[in-house]
Parts: C-alpha cells; sequence; structure tokens
C-alpha cells in the first residue's frame, strides 16, 4: 500500500504518538561510568583531553561514586593508575594495588554499585604494552598469568565483574578455568572480545597514563578492517566461557555491533571510547553542535545496533536526563 493511502507522518505528528511507536529506547541502565583511580589523598586531576573525567584519588572516588549513584548511574568501570610499575604487571595483582583499594572503599559506601574492573597491564608496565615484553613483543601465554592473577585478586576484594580488555589469544579460558578453581565461578567475565587498534584511544592513554613506550599493539588488538575476524574472536571468547562480549569503539563499529547481535544469541556490550567522546565535546565548546541532541542520538544510535551494554564517559551528564 503506497501515498496516499499510507503516511508514515501520522505516526509522528506529536510527542505523545512518537514515543508510542518508538523502537530503540536507552535507559540509564544500559550506561557503564569508566572512572580512574590514582595514589594520593584528595586529588582530582582533570585529564586535560577528556573534559568532565578526572584520574581520583580513592578517597575522591567514593564521593564522585556516590554522586553518581545519586544521579542514576547503577555501574562503573574501573582503570587504575599506579604508584609504580613494573615489566609484568604484578603490581596490579595485589590486594592493596590501587584499583583494589578503590573497590574496597566504595563498595563500603555505595554498596549497591555495580563495579566492573578492567584487567590489562598496559597502566602497569614500565613499557606501557599489555604483558610481558620477549624479544621485542607481549609474550601471549607468559601474559595469561599476570592477568588471572589480577582477576582472582579483583574478585577477592568485591568485583562484581572482570572485563578483561588485554586482546591475548585464550585469556578468557585461562581467566575462567583459574577463577573456578579458586571458588569464583559466579564472577562474571565480560571480554573485550573485538577490540581494534583504533587511533579513538588517544585521549584515554592521557587518563589511564598507558601510552606505549615503543612500537604499537598492532599485533595483539585487531585490524580496522576486518570483520569476519571479529566473529572469530568473538566465538572463541563465548565457547572459552565469557558472559558478555564487547565490541571497541562502538561508533566506527557499528555494524560489527549489529554483526555480533544478528549471529551470536549472547550480551553484547560496546565502549563509547575517549576519542568519540573528546569530539564531541570539542565541538560543543566551539557551540557546533547541541551536546545534548548529540549524546543521546549517539547512544541510541549504539543501543539501535544492538549492544545492550555502553560504556561511555558521557554517562555521568546524561543518565538522568534519560
Amino acid at each position: 500500500m503506497t501515498f496516499p493511502r499510507t503516511r508514515l507522518r501520522r505516526l509522528r505528528k506529536n510527542q505523545a504518538i512518537r514515543d508510542m511507536v518508538e523502537e530503540t529506547i536507552l535507559r540509564p541502565a544500559d550506561l557503564v561510568m569508566p572512572l580512574f583511580a590514582c595514589p594520593g589523598e584528595g586529588v582530582k586531576n582533570p585529564i586535560k583531553s577528556m573534559p568532565g573525567n578526572y584520574q581520583l584519588s580513592v578517597d575522591m572516588m567514593v564521593k564522585t561514586c556516590e554522586e553518581l549513584y545519586a544521579k542514576g548511574v547503577r555501574s562503573i568501570l574501573l582503570f587504575g593508575i599506579p604508584e609504580k610499575k613494573d615489566e609484568h604487571g604484578l603490581v596490579a595483582t595485589h590486594d592493596d594495588a590501587i584499583v583494589q583499594r578503590a573497590i574496597k572503599a566504595i563498595k563500603e559506601k555505595v554498596p549497591e554499585l555495580y563495579i566492573i574492573a578492567d584487567v590489562c597491564n598496559c597502566e602497569y608496565t614500565t613499557h606501557g604494552h599489555c604483558g610481558t615484553i620477549v624479544d621485542g613483543d607481549v609474550h601471549n601465554d607468559k601474559t595469561l598469568e599476570t592477568l588471572s592473577k589480577q582477576a582472582i585478586s579483583f574478585a577477592r576484594v568485591g568485583a562484581d565483574m572482570v572485563a578483561p580488555s588485554d586482546m591475548m589469544d585464550g585469556r578468557v579460558g585461562h581467566m575462567r578455568d583459574t577463577l573456578d578453581e579458586a571458588g569464583y565461578y559466579n564472577m562474571p567475565i565480560m571480554s573485550y572480545s573485538a577490540k581494534y587498534a583504533s587511533a579513538f584511544y588517544g585521549p584515554f592513554r592521557d587518563a589511564a597514563e598507558s601510552a606505549p613506550q615503543f612500537g604499537n599493539r598492532d599485533t595483539y588488538q585487531m585490524n580496522p578492517p576486518n570483520s569476519d575476524e571479529a566473529m572469530r574472536e568473538i566465538e572463541l571468547d563465548l565457547q572459552e566461557g565469557a558472559d558478555i562480549v564487547m565490541v571497541k569503539p562502538a561508533l566506527s563499529y557499528l555494524d560489527v555491533i549489529r554483526r555480533t547481535k544478528d549471529t551470536f544469541n549472547t550480551p553484547i556490550a560496546a565502549y563509547n571510547v575517549s576519542g568519540e567522546f573528546s569530539m564531541v565535546k570539542a565541538a560543543a565548546e566551539k557551540g557546533w553542535i547541541d551536546e545534548e541532541r548529540i549524546v543521546k542520538e549517539l547512544l541510541t544510535s549504539i543501543k539501535r545496533a544492538g549492544a545492550d551494554i555502553i560504556l561511555s564517559y558521557h554517562t555521568q551528564e546524561i543518565v538522568d536526563k534519560l
């Protein structure tokens, strides 16, 4: 049936009817706020390339989490900037490491806040790569040991979920086995399954002080032109025991999110990363865009593509406007 009998504008006439037929609804529960824990007391260091975001000492982290929870944020993703680094990232495997201290303090004051602990080594190694270096490259299997030790420590101190972001082969299976053997069989794993070697990570590396000191991460993060490979990575992670799979970044990889949704019957997360966030902020500061409308549109597009969970630095500003 065609025009004039069919007029699609009938269902756009006013806000009431537009709301009734709305297909994709973005909810506060869909959003996760990433945060950065750092040493010290009373520390709130602005991240210049990510306006409105900070490196936070544990006491300030707790205060921020109380404020976020009051606004409607129900989940955070934690990264850490340690007091010192080492060659292997072992500084992050102890129960008194920076993220572990933050988890314990947050759980004491905001027990209902759901804490996801990022599992990686780039913030904790002197060279800035995601694992142990052997012959100039990250050694896959040696790195698995460190990652699993980190995950066990996060579980011990009260994290609700662990999220390996390193892109080592086999890390989900190794971590699942290690957690299960230690009695943490109920600990969910959200795997950064399709994490691309993207230029959109620049501001994050300022925030986490994790830029590689030599080379790049192309030997372990995915090649941006590849989509079939992403399906293989996701399938393997699910076979190894991942509970949630992630596509990162989000906006330039909406096709990968959609393909993942169509291919696998599993919860999907998408990371609206730092570079995507900072571009919006820069345009808004120049008055070129309506920031609130743009943010809602971008986040809705990620959910429409198929993401169930969206990790975004916009969370703190948009959650109470949904």
